[in-house]
């Protein structure tokens, strides 16, 4: 394991062991088939500088990570220009999470590092469910004659789940195809500009295993500017939170999560990449605790 990842400053209070960690949290910095604005590659190490400026308790749900056994255990450490070899190393690491009884939460990287993890989840949990966030619906077959892109990403977890198993939330972009693949023709459930149903769908999960992803974008780009394909029109950071809540409260069972799509060098602020860091916060608990 050690081989594969790249040492690195420790997110806040996520310091255990990864023999005694039940989480383990590692970055996937890439981002070759990004189709607009690049820089994702440097959300996890940016997030690691920025950590230090939140609470590792969290009011809303009432946890606190150094309650928890997690272990940042650094960066992939991956190969330049071959796409197809690059999601190999993440699979290869998310797989080695998994054989060891211990459950993945991953920062991107962009949203196509979220495949290699899928794949490496059914072996194990063939009945996974997939929960996704985002502005974009991400289901399209190819993205300039490619099939693996940041942009057909859950289409290629569509063709590894089927029917029935994927439920997005917050969609407000994408073609017209792809919105008719959801919601005429139903292979994955669609909420768009929205995550009022939420609560419902995390009702019908009861029981199930459940991994979460979460694009940045879903929040409004003035919320969450630092980000390679803005979308205007998206949710307020006080409704993510109600998703938490709602998560925690349900009895569906979280056997990881990432969340992708931060590029902090466009917002000097540095805001977007605290936010980001409170979203990991908050998923880590979840994680943990579910």
């Amino acid at each position: 394991m050690q081989n594969h990842l790249t040492n690195a400053a420790q997110f806040l209070a996520m310091d255990s062991s990864y023999e005694e960690a039940n989480v383990i949290v590692f970055g996937a910095p890439f981002d070759g088939t990004t189709s607009y604005r690049p820089g994702t590659r440097f959300a996890a190490s940016q997030m690691r500088l920025e950590s230090d400026g939140i609470e590792t308790y969290s009011p809303r749900l009432d946890l606190d990570l150094e309650e928890f056994l997690i272990c940042d255990a650094g960066d992939v450490s991956l190969s330049n220009g071959n796409t197809v070899k690059i999601l190999s190393e993440i699979n290869e690491v998310a797989s080695q999470i998994i054989q060891d009884d211990k459950k993945p939460l991953m920062i991107g990287g962009e949203h196509l590092v979220t495949l290699p993890v899928i794949e490496a989840l059914i072996k194990k949990h063939p009945d996974v469910h997939l929960l996704h966030f985002d502005a974009h619906t991400d289901l399209r077959d190819t993205y300039h004659h490619e099939k693996l892109s940041h942009a057909t990403v859950i289409r290629r977890c569509w063709d590894l789940l089927g029917d029935h198993r994927i439920y997005q939330f917050g969609i407000r972009s994408g073609m017209k195809q792809e919105f008719d693949f959801a919601l005429k023709e139903q292979h994955t459930y669609m909420e768009p500009f929205t995550v009022h149903s939420v609560k419902d769908i995390v009702a019908q999960l009861a029981g199930k295993k459940v991994y979460i992803t979460i694009d940045l974008d879903i929040l409004d780009p003035s919320i969450f500017p630092g980000t390679g394909t803005p979308e205007p029109g998206g949710i307020t950071y006080k409704e993510l939170e109600t998703v938490f809540e709602v998560i925690k409260e349900s009895t569906i069972e979280v056997v990881g999560a990432d969340l992708v799509e931060l590029s902090p060098h466009y917002d000097q602020t540095n805001v977007s990449t605290i936010v980001a860091c409170k979203v990991l916060r908050e998923l880590a608990l979840l994680v943990a605790v579910k």
